[in-house]
């Protein structure tokens, strides 16, 4: 640490790693407008703020498996947060983004543009349904940002065009509804097929179109929106690859060969 400069605390982390989520990797700068305003939030420097965001990338796995190292000087703190965080997507994203209400002195509500005339009045149900729609559009804006906007399977860029798909699926893998490595960008069509089990990811990160697809009479409708990205590698995303164990259950327990 530099002469003059003050200790990361453990909530300004939790708002750098909520930051650090939702921003593509090669939007990690100090221009980016997202880093300013984080750093003005909490009185540092956006160079300074920029320098954590790239210091995650060396306790990311995912990077680390690509081969981005991401800066080397890591605190013991900066790892107790990261793997707090990591542990535990069913709460730390609506937590971080509580608090980042707070530095702005807001509602959690108005940071995530939901129209409050459409909540409940108060009380738990209120809290439960905001809390929902903000690990929602959390857990979008990670997983579009770990593609940069970008169709696994078609290499469509069009963010109002794709969603943030679940592998392993959100009625029934609650611990995972809002892991990012349980993600993947991917346009309506296929991501209604994926759910269908009419296509699969293999763990190799493969694409495997169902033999229901492959009849006799195929069209070239099949041809152009399915057959054609049969064995075909996916779009990787530059973090948060998607865990092959997901992969494995989606290959196992969704997909018709």
């Amino acid at each position: 640490m530099r002469q003059g400069q003050s200790l990361w605390t453990k909530d300004e982390l939790i708002l750098a790693i909520n930051l650090y989520c939702k921003l593509p990797f090669g939007r990690l700068h100090r221009n980016n407008p997202e880093v300013i305003r984080l750093a003005g939030l909490i009185g540092r420097s956006a160079n300074s703020v920029a320098y954590k965001l790239v210091n995650f990338a060396s306790l990311d796995p995912s990077l680390q498996a690509r081969g981005v190292k991401g800066a080397s000087n890591t605190s013991k703190l900066d790892r107790e947060v990261w793997s707090e965080f990591n542990k535990n997507w069913e709460e730390l994203p609506f937590e971080s983004e509580k608090l980042r209400a707070s530095f702005e002195h807001t509602t959690v509500e108005r940071i995530n543009q939901i129209d409050e005339s459409e909540l409940p009045k108060e009380g738990k149900a209120r809290e439960q349904v905001v809390k929902v729609r903000v690990n929602q559009s959390f857990f979008r804006r990670t997983v579009l940002a770990a593609y940069n906007s970008t169709c696994c399977i078609t290499g469509l860029q069009h963010p109002a065009l794709l969603i943030a798909g679940h592998i392993s699926p959100w009625g029934t893998d609650e611990k995972n509804r809002l892991n990012p490595r349980n993600g993947i960008a991917i346009n309506a069509l296929h991501d209604k097929a994926f759910e269908a089990g009419l296509l699969t990811i293999t763990p190799d990160y493969t694409i495997k179109i169902s033999s229901s697809l492959k009849g006799n009479k195929q069209t070239s409708v099949n041809e152009d929106h399915f057959l054609r990205y049969d064995n075909k590698g996916i779009i990787l995303p530059s973090r948060f690859l998607p865990d092959r164990a997901f992969l494995k259950y989606h290959n196992a327990e969704r997909f018709i060969p």
